[in-house]
């Protein structure tokens, strides 16, 4: 029963490859004769593509420009900001090198920008003397024994 059954689908699975590729076939065929539409709207799509393509660039150099635009501004009310210091304290000298824009003031004291607190460094130090401490006590008993 089962060879019965393999020949039953062999024969069922090449009569629909037979009527797929005649479907097939005929729209190939339909395809080759409307093949003038299908050109015709490549052309059109292609001009949308061009038109879009140059308002991308467009928006694109004026995004640029307003970035720009912006960074100035910034770095404009920054001067603004340093001469208003040095007009209202006079005895301030900001051209010293002690003015760094690369440091903020945390919790009362002037780090790097991209270091953290002061808290955090004592934190980390006072970790790292008890692990050193904790190493020490571990060479110890290994040393008097």
């Amino acid at each position: 029963m089962e060879v019965d059954h393999i020949v039953r689908t062999m024969v069922e699975f090449g009569s629909k490859a037979l009527i797929l590729s005649r479907r097939v076939g005929s729209l190939y065929r339909r395809e080759l004769k409307e093949g003038g539409k299908l050109k015709k709207k490549i052309e059109e799509l292609e001009e949308d593509y061009d038109e879009l393509k140059d308002k991308y660039d467009g928006a694109t150099v004026e995004l640029d420009d307003l970035k720009n635009c912006i960074i100035q501004e910034h770095i404009n009310d920054f001067e603004k900001g340093l001469r208003q210091v040095a007009f209202f304290h006079q005895e301030v000298d900001i051209t010293d090198s002690k003015f760094d824009v690369n440091n903020v003031v945390i919790d009362g004291k002037i780090v790097k920008e991209g270091e953290s607190s002061p808290d955090e460094e004592e934190e980390k130090e006072a970790a790292e003397e008890a692990k050193e401490a904790g190493d020490a006590e571990e060479v110890a008993p290994d040393a008097a024994g």
